[in-house]
């Protein structure tokens, strides 16, 4: 804030006449004071807490139930492999949510959850039948908290996993879908893989 500092001159001027000249000096007029300045306007400033609002703990989905295909299997969270693929936990029987991603409660981007087909010493997973879900079947996702919330198949597709596309099935805004990734097609002996990720993506039900 400027401060304005004003400073008031007074000049005294004083007449002076020659001895003897019969000529008295005339009194000056006394000086007037220079007006006070404008009072500074008061600025009201807003202050912020300093302190920053911890950021809502993430709630975390722990099933997914799809009737249609005989699939209730429990969810848990999973990061990234060092090869950069997202984890999946070895029990083809559990999928995993992929943490770094919206969260159950997420109104925006896509909540991805996904699961082996089959594991070595495991048998067939659950998800095993998702090439068979119906556009419009029904999926409910329970969550941590212990809300339930129900999306609608609206696609089903097969990717060759060299040609997934995880941008946009990972998105984490934009609107919000429920996306399920296991594998499929067909099985290459060489490798020990699948060719395939089949992907359904469910939109909130209305």
């Amino acid at each position: 804030m400027a401060t304005l500092i004003g400073a008031v001159l007074a000049a005294c001027l004083t007449g002076c006449s020659t001895a003897g000249a019969g000529v008295s000096a005339t009194s000056p007029a006394p000086s007037t004071p220079a007006p006070a300045p404008p009072p500074t306007a008061v600025v009201d400033v807003p202050v912020a807490p300093a302190q920053v609002a911890p950021a809502a703990a993430p709630v975390a989905p722990t099933r997914l139930v799809i009737d249609s295909l005989g699939v209730d299997m429990p969810v848990t969270d999973v990061g990234v492999e060092s090869s950069g693929q997202m984890q999946l936990p070895v029990d083809p029987a559990v999928a995993g949510w992929y943490r770094y991603g919206p969260d159950a409660a997420a109104t925006a981007g896509h909540i991805v959850l996904a699961a082996h087909v089959d594991a070595v010493d495991y048998p067939i997973g659950p998800l095993a039948n998702l090439r068979d879900v119906a556009v419009g079947s029904p999926v409910v996702v329970t969550a941590a908290d212990g809300s339930a919330r129900t999306w609608t198949v609206e696609s089903l597709t097969y990717y060759e996993k060299a040609a997934l596309p995880t941008a946009e099935l990972f998105a984490r805004e934009g609107d919000p879908a429920l996306v399920i990734i296991t594998c499929g097609g067909p099985f290459d002996s060489t490798t020990g893989h699948y060719r395939d990720n089949v992907v359904a993506i469910a939109r909130p039900q209305s």
